[in-house]
C-alpha cells in the first residue's frame, strides 16, 4: 500500500505555483501563458496532490508524449494521462504488440510509479468521435458540480470511446459517488476507476492544509 503524504505548507506550494507558471507553456498547447500566472494557483489550491507532483504530472506526460513521437509518429493514436505519478494510457493502436511495446516504453519514462495500459486494438477513432468524448467529460464534470457530494476538483475525467476513466486522490465513498454519478450519465458507454484510494482522515488532512494555503494567499493579497 503506498503510503500518502498531506500536502507541503504554502511556501512549498507557493515555490511549486512558480514552477508551473515556467513549465507550462512548454508542456502544453492547451493553455495560453496569460492564462497561466491566473490559473496555477487556482489549479492547485482545489487539487490534492502535492505542488511538486502536479509539475512531475506534467513533466511525466511531456516525457511520455515525445517518446511516443519519435517512435510511432501519427500513425498510433496514445493518450498519457499522469495523476500523482499513476500513468492512464488511452486511445487506439494497431496491434497487441505495439500496446505491449507502449507500456514497456513508457514505463522508462522518470517517476513513473504505475501503469494502467486502457489501449484498445483498433483504427483510430474519428474527429467526431473525439468530439463527443469531450463533450462527455465536461457532461460528466458539470454533473459532479450539480450533485455536491463530492468536490469536483478531486476527480480528474478522461474519456475515450464513450468509456469514462476517473482518476484522483479520494475516499471510497467519493470514488463510488463518482462513478455512479460518471455511469448514469447520459452517452457513457463504461466507468472506469483509476482512482488512488485514500482514508477520510488523510482526506481531511489534505483539504484542511489547502484551506489554510488559500486563507493564508488570501490574506496576502489583500495586503
Amino acid at each position: 500500500m503506498t503510503t500518502f503524504h498531506p500536502m507541503k505548507n504554502l511556501t512549498t506550494r507557493l515555490r511549486g505555483y512558480a514552477l508551473i507558471a515556467v513549465s507550462i507553456p512548454f508542456i502544453s498547447g492547451c493553455f495560453g501563458v496569460a492564462a497561466v500566472g491566473v490559473g496555477a494557483g487556482a489549479l492547485l489550491l482545489g487539487d490534492r496532490r502535492a505542488s511538486e507532483s502536479y509539475v512531475t504530472d506534467e513533466g511525466i506526460e511531456l516525457r511520455a508524449n515525445n517518446r511516443l513521437g519519435e517512435n510511432y509518429g501519427s500513425k498510433e493514436h496514445i493518450n498519457v494521462t499522469s495523476y500523482n505519478r499513476m500513468v492512464l494510457l488511452t486511445g487506439e493502436v494497431s496491434s497487441p504488440e505495439v500496446k505491449a511495446s507502449v507500456e514497456k516504453l513508457i514505463s522508462g519514462v522518470p517517476n513513473v510509479k504505475s501503469i494502467s495500459n486502457e489501449l484498445a486494438i483498433a483504427g483510430p477513432s474519428s474527429l467526431g468521435g473525439r468530439s463527443n468524448d469531450t463533450y462527455l467529460t465536461s457532461k460528466v464534470k458539470a454533473r459532479f458540480v450539480d450533485a455536491k457530494q463530492f468536490s469536483a476538483h478531486h476527480v480528474k475525467v478522461v474519456t475515450e470511446a464513450g468509456v469514462v476513466f476517473l482518476l484522483g486522490l479520494v475516499t471510497q465513498t467519493e470514488a463510488d459517488a463518482a462513478a455512479d454519478i460518471a455511469r448514469t450519465t447520459g452517452g457513457v458507454q463504461k466507468v472506469v476507476r483509476v482512482f488512488e484510494i485514500i482514508s477520510p482522515e488523510q482526506a481531511r488532512a489534505i483539504d484542511g492544509q489547502t484551506k489554510q494555503s488559500t486563507n493564508q494567499s488570501n490574506t496576502t493579497d489583500q495586503r
